[in-house]
């Protein structure tokens, strides 16, 4: 590989953006792939803009910074608002379904679902939104086997809580089973 693959995960404080992120640097390691995770803390933890990046390599990885996101997840109108203008050329979005998507967004490289409305009504507690989108990012992106993202998520959820994650992550899965992903998978 040639290329890193940079990914951005944004949303408001209290929304699990950040262990989405470790969880997704989690699945790289166990990959045997190289990685680095990185979070902003601050008022973000009481409910403003949250942001999280993880870059994955099958290389070394010579920048620990994400610069122009190959990926981006926005969980929020203010987040996706603020960051969709640092995208990568070709990125991918995931937006969740209540956001209306920035002009100058090529709506063909947008995978707009309800990952909110999938939380709190088929998976039944709204704190697992963080899990359904690490679900439709594994899927979307055709990142890593589900047997790994099963164990990088069970790696970082409290003992007990394995059922309902493991839930929240098929049905994130599900949220894009029907979409030509395809043209989503990551290429780097």
């Amino acid at each position: 590989m040639s290329k890193q693959y940079e990914m951005r995960f944004t949303g408001s404080g209290g929304q699990g953006v950040i262990l989405a992120s470790v969880i997704v640097a989690e699945a790289a390691v166990l990959s045997g792939e190289h990685t680095i995770q990185s979070q902003a803390y601050g008022p973000e933890a009481r409910g403003g803009t949250s942001k999280a990046e993880t870059i994955i390599s099958r290389g070394e990885i010579w920048f620990s910074k994400v610069v122009k996101p190959d990926f981006l997840l926005a969980l929020t109108q203010g987040s996706l608002d603020k960051y969709a203008g640092e995208l990568a050329p070709g990125a991918v979005v995931m937006a969740d379904s209540t956001l209306t998507v920035p002009e100058g967004l090529d709506k063909n490289r947008v995978i707009s679902i309800p990952i909110l409305q999938t939380a709190r009504e088929k998976v039944g507690r709204e704190m697992t939104a963080n899990i359904v989108a690490v679900g439709a990012i594994n899927a979307a992106l055709n990142l890593f086997s589900d047997d790994v993202i099963r164990e990088a998520v069970r790696r970082h959820i409290p003992r007990g809580t394995e059922e309902l994650n493991n839930k929240a992550l098929a049905e994130g899965g599900l949220l894009v089973a029907d979409m030509d992903v395809s043209r989503f998978h990551r290429v780097a």
